[in-house]
């Protein structure tokens, strides 16, 4: 499956639930991301699909009920973009905001770059 950047920055936010740096939704991470794609955030960086599920999982466990929304509509230059959120819980203000950047490869994410942002 090959999709356009806007596409799969707006896949990072189809959950039900929660996002999970970056959920997939429905969509199964071989789906969203190379085998090798690599997560970039100020704590760390995350190599390859597993290492990626995993630390998405434990961000998920710090918050279970917190929601992300995205602020904007999703940004495109050449083969990258970028979409601004912010999350918290529901009916409660944002607690924080953030941008994510990807590097797009073969329709696929091959690098996320996550930027903590003030809040609006």
């Amino acid at each position: 499956m090959s999709d356009s950047i806007s596409t799969l920055l707006t896949a990072i936010f189809k959950t039900s639930s929660v996002k999970t740096i970056p959920c997939v939704g429905a969509r199964s991470s071989d789906e969203i991301f190379t085998e090798d794609c690599v997560f970039y955030e100020p704590k760390g960086v995350h190599r390859g699909r597993d290492e990626d599920r995993s630390h998405r999982s434990a961000i998920r466990a710090t918050h279970p009920d917190f929601r992300y929304q995205p602020i904007a509509e999703p940004e495109e230059l050449g083969n990258a973009g970028r979409i601004r959120w912010v999350s918290g819980r529901p009916g409660e203000a944002p607690a924080y905001a953030g941008t994510d950047f990807i590097i797009a490869r073969d329709g696929r994410i091959a690098g996320v770059y996550l930027f903590f942002d003030k809040l609006p």
